[in-house]
């Protein structure tokens, strides 16, 4: 398993707790919060695009 660094829990309403987290490699993490052994992984920049993409509404459609 890489070395994680993990962030802080970020929580919606509810019980929905994710965590996000970077390695020294250039990678970035997502993990629900508890269960870090069960990752999605992809670069920092995917991460950073991802985070963007959201804040800019791209996936309220999901909602």
């Amino acid at each position: 398993m890489p070395d994680i660094d993990w962030e802080d829990p970020f929580c919606g309403e509810g019980a929905s707790c994710f965590r996000l987290g970077t390695d020294t490699t250039g990678n970035a993490y997502i993990a629900i919060a508890g269960q870090e052994d069960h990752y999605l992984t992809d670069t920092r920049e995917a991460l950073r695009t991802l985070i963007h993409d959201i804040k800019t509404g791209k996936a309220d459609h999901l909602l």
